[in-house]
């Protein structure tokens, strides 16, 4: 057995989050609670679409619409929109509940005109169209007269949507953070709306990075990575612009705090911060603080997609979506005959682990999947591509790039691979992250097709009957909920509940002395929790196994020693 002494660095981080299984929810495609507030075509874009509808939900994704006629494709897919909002989350908390996760991460809520909302009008709002009103919300907010100032702030129906949906996740013992996008806007919002209408006379006019006026008056500026639809804050040397810095602060406040009483049930218990790496770091510094003034125990995760060490070194934030973690663990179980060695797989974590204090470790978001990258289990199924870094995991699932990029359903070995993945992510150390639908079996490649609708089971889903490009298959392949699938899952997810060692307990690998047998142990006082991965495709009689009580397959049997069998791409979990 081996350990990795991880540093000590004075940084405190919060005590729940130790606990946490995250749930990442996508508003727009998780459940349509609401069709009376269902986008409109005029909520999405200025340019005339003859026929646009919202999308039924149980359509086949890569069917083309009765409305692309010349726009292509690609075009539609991004212009669909299939109604979800927060009054579906409300819906469907008991779902979560029953699954067993405690905590959720809600991609960008606030009015925007994309899907993903990444390009945001405005950060003291929530979309209408997330809301129960949305006529009513659009009508009240034409009326106000807002500025940057919160005293001219109002409360629409989407707003309080939001803290019903707070309020309603505290009340099942479980946490929920937003997504803040401190980087850049989209060309709606109001700042930048107001350059675009008054030019260099605009009072927000040193708000955005322009780089100098064009003889109309109209700025001429760069977006965030080439992207002009997303002009990105002003900023000195380490900071935002003090203005741009104040109302950040004030819609943190607004969101943590809603009713400034100091009330902290009735605000979110935290934030994820997007593409974190582009904001200065004394800004991060500084806005940590008024965080945690707000609520000491308020939980601050970040988008870093490579090291972050120079990041969680306590002043600025708890933890990161764990990247780092995921790129190794698929190419270690991928069900490819030349997976990733295991000394390198564990040299790369030990690395991992080394690099960042020992607070942060327990709390990182062990994710397997996200908005940003393809499905886990189609990256499984097509792990024989290089997965090294962020470039890799990224590139290798977006078919536009990547046309031999399979994205039908996986084969079956892969749904095992996924399986072991997913014990494997219980067992260790950090805080296991899922996205909306990988517990039902949703597969696809990377961004838009990561954020196909949700599967119920009270909605028909029509068949995959068409391929990434819009043209007909040969086949027609089902698709529903997995039911099986989801009942693996809140297995897995209530063992690490049941078992405070795989949460918080010390953590070293077991040395088995079989090549395709992972062991790792966690302790925590008196309980000791043995798990073995079998990655080969063969059984193995572990004929050097302690003795111990099953937690998987028999609970509570107890198994003697040397006696014990690990299946063929299986797993054993003991009690020790």
């Amino acid at each position: 057995m081996a350990q990795v002494k991880q540093r000590k660095v004075k940084c405190v981080v919060p005590e729940w989050a130790q606990d946490a299984v995250w749930y990442q929810i996508f508003p727009e495609r998780f459940r349509n609670g609401c069709p009376a507030s269902n986008p409109r075509l005029s909520d999405i874009t200025d340019h005339k679409v003859p026929g646009w509808k919202v999308t039924p939900w149980g359509r086949d994704w890569y069917a083309p619409d009765s409305w692309v006629k010349d726009h292509g494709h690609r075009y539609a897919i991004f212009a669909r929109r299939y109604g979800g909002d927060l009054v579906g989350i409300i819906e469907k908390l008991d779902y979560l509940q029953e699954l067993g996760v405690n905590a959720l991460y809600l991609n960008p809520v606030f009015t925007a005109r994309s899907m993903h909302k990444y390009d945001a009008a405005t950060f003291h709002h929530v979309d209408p169209t997330f809301g129960p009103d949305r006529a009513g919300d659009l009508k009240a907010l034409a009326a106000a007269q807002e500025t940057e100032d919160p005293a001219t702030w109002i409360w629409t129906a989407a707003d309080r949507c939001l803290l019903d949906l707070i309020r309603e996740v505290h009340a099942r013992g479980m946490r929920i953070i937003l997504d803040g996008v401190f980087n850049h806007t989209g060309r709606e919002f109001f700042a930048f709306a107001d350059i675009l209408k008054r030019g260099r006379e605009s009072r927000y006019a040193d708000w955005f990075l322009i780089k100098k006026w064009n003889p109309d008056g109209s700025p001429v500026y760069d977006g965030w990575f080439g992207h002009h639809s997303l002009p990105e804050f002003n900023r000195t040397d380490d900071d935002l612009l003090p203005p741009v810095r104040q109302y950040v602060f004030d819609i943190t406040r607004r969101w943590m705090d809603p009713d400034g009483d100091g009330d902290l049930s009735k605000g979110i218990d935290g934030w994820r911060l997007d593409v974190a790496f582009c904001v200065p770091h004394g800004f991060w510094r500084a806005w940590r603080k008024h965080v945690k003034s707000i609520n000491p125990e308020a939980y601050v995760t970040a988008e870093i997609v490579a090291d972050a060490r120079e990041y969680v070194q306590g002043d600025q934030f708890d933890a990161v979506m764990n990247y780092m973690w995921l790129y190794p663990s698929v190419a270690y179980f991928r069900p490819q005959k030349r997976p990733l060695a295991m000394s390198t797989f564990k040299r790369r974590l030990d690395r991992l682990r080394e690099a960042y204090p020992e607070p942060v470790t327990p709390v990182l978001q062990n994710l397997l999947d996200s908005h940003d990258v393809g499905r886990v289990v189609s990256m499984l199924e097509n792990a024989e591509l290089p997965i090294k870094d962020w470039e890799d995991y990224f590139h290798v699932a977006r078919v536009k790039q990547s046309p031999t990029f399979r994205t039908r359903r996986p084969s079956p070995a892969t749904w095992q691979a996924l399986r072991q993945l997913v014990i494997f992510q219980m067992t260790y150390p950090g805080a296991p992250m899922l996205y909306y639908g990988t517990e039902v079996g949703m597969w696809g490649a990377n961004d838009p097709d990561n954020r196909q609708p949700m599967l119920w089971d009270d909605i028909r889903y029509e068949p995959e009957a068409h391929g990434p490009g819009g043209q007909p298959l040969d086949t027609r392949t089902p698709r529903a909920p997995d039911h099986e699938l989801f009942a693996f899952f809140q297995q897995a997810i209530r063992l690490r509940h049941d078992h405070i060692a795989l949460r918080r307990g010390g953590f070293e690998w077991f040395a088995t002395g079989r090549p395709r047998l992972l062991g790792l142990l966690r302790t925590h006082k008196k309980e000791r929790i043995l798990t073995l991965l079998n990655t080969s495709d063969k059984d193995i009689r572990y004929t050097s196994s302690p003795a111990g009580k099953d937690l998987w397959y028999t609970p509570g049997q107890r198994l003697k020693a040397g006696e014990l069998t690990v299946p063929a791409r299986g797993w054993q979990i003991l009690a020790l």
